[in-house]
């Protein structure tokens, strides 16, 4: 029997999962074309595998945060990975600085081409203006976002149930007919497989940020529970944007529409309506985001430079400079387009992250055998 303030805890840090992987990216619908959905029926099997691949290294690296009792991913590294830390702490930073770049400029993007798609927003303008918005709030208002982001990325998720599932019930037609299609002349499934791995594993690259919501669990084998959780919840989300897509696969623009998404609101019902709720939703979640890894880049920066800095304090001169130096980064980067750093950006953190993470996580199981050695 599973006492109510247990499962609390267990499902807070399953859902703490879902608010980092439902961000304004997945609710776009880019990242689900680029990894999964170009691949036709095999999108089904293959979001599925990522969440299973992500849950399994999620419980283990929460289980032995738990059991060792170290909660920030710099102690959480130096134990975990032993007398071979040196190298892989040190590589682990590599990946959080990669990921610091990587996953703003995306959430940036992905605001400024959902204006532009939603509203008609000349791309400078709503580059100028979303530029500035994360700026002046990463210095000035942090903490009021990170309050709201949770409650952001649960708006989004109502948002992605209005959408999907009346227009999967009123596309269903077209979403047969686009999975009967691809069952006839299915992608190379070694392809289909591998980008899911890579899905999965540039998902794990905040791995090291989740083992500090370890704490609060009552013992190791919370983590189980909590990723038992998370899986059914992610998968079954996963799997009803991946059916929702599949509607519009045949859409001429489907391969190169940087808010996939949109296709599928502008040819289903009451477009009017959804098409503001929705793209005012991903833009919040977006900037959220956004304002959350650029802060966060700026009070490590800001730390290293100032041992008595404290980030609850008056914003001064390196924190002003820091971020305007952040938040330029992520504009530079996102002028390469959503396209590119989702399918470029993205793939290539994942491919850090597979020697970093996913390989030496499977010899730490072998070699302690589950860390029970």
């Amino acid at each position: 029997m599973i006492s109510k303030d247990k499962m609390s805890v267990t499902i807070g840090v399953a859902f703490v999962w879902f608010t980092t992987q439902f961000g304004g990216g997945f609710a776009s619908g880019n990242q689900l074309r680029q990894y999964f959905v170009q691949f036709g029926v095999w999108a089904f099997f293959t979001c599925v595998l990522a969440q299973l691949i992500g849950a399994f290294y999620q419980w283990y690296a929460l289980k032995y945060a738990k059991k060792h009792e170290v909660y920030d991913y710099k102690s959480f590294n130096d134990s975990f990975y032993g007398k071979y830390a040196p190298i892989f702490s040190n590589l682990y930073e590599l990946i959080y600085i990669v990921t610091i770049c990587v996953a703003p400029a995306a959430a940036f993007a992905t605001g400024v081409e959902t204006m532009k798609t939603s509203f008609g927003i000349n791309h400078w303008v709503g580059t100028i203006f979303t530029g500035l918005f994360i700026f002046i709030v990463a210095v000035y208002g942090t903490n009021v976002v990170r309050k709201v982001a949770a409650t952001l990325s649960v708006l989004i998720v109502a948002g992605l149930f209005l959408v999907y599932l009346p227009n999967i019930v009123t596309q269903w037609g077209s979403i047969s007919a686009n999975v009967s299609a691809s069952m006839a002349n299915p992608a190379p499934a070694g392809s289909a497989i591998w980008t899911g791995i890579v899905y999965a594993a540039f998902q794990l690259a905040s791995i090291g940020l989740l083992v500090q919501h370890a704490q609060p669990f009552s013992s190791p084998d919370d983590a189980k529970t909590s990723m038992v959780y998370g899986f059914f919840v992610n998968a079954i989300i996963v799997l009803m944007a991946v059916l929702g897509l599949m509607a519009i696969t045949d859409d001429p623009n489907f391969a190169t529409e940087s808010i996939p998404l949109m296709i599928l609101v502008n040819r289903g019902v009451a477009p009017d309506v959804l098409r503001p709720m929705i793209s005012v939703l991903i833009v919040l979640g977006s900037v959220s985001t956004a304002v959350n890894m650029i802060a966060g880049m700026s009070n490590r920066v800001c730390s290293s430079l100032d041992k008595n800095f404290d980030p609850m304090d008056k914003p001064g001169k390196n924190v002003i400079i820091v971020t305007a130096v952040c938040t330029i980064v992520a504009f530079l980067i996102a002028q390469l387009g959503l396209n590119q750093i989702v399918s470029i950006g993205y793939k290539y953190l994942g491919y850090l992250t597979i020697p970093v993470i996913m390989i030496p996580y499977v010899v730490h199981m072998v070699a302690t055998k589950f860390d029970t050695k």
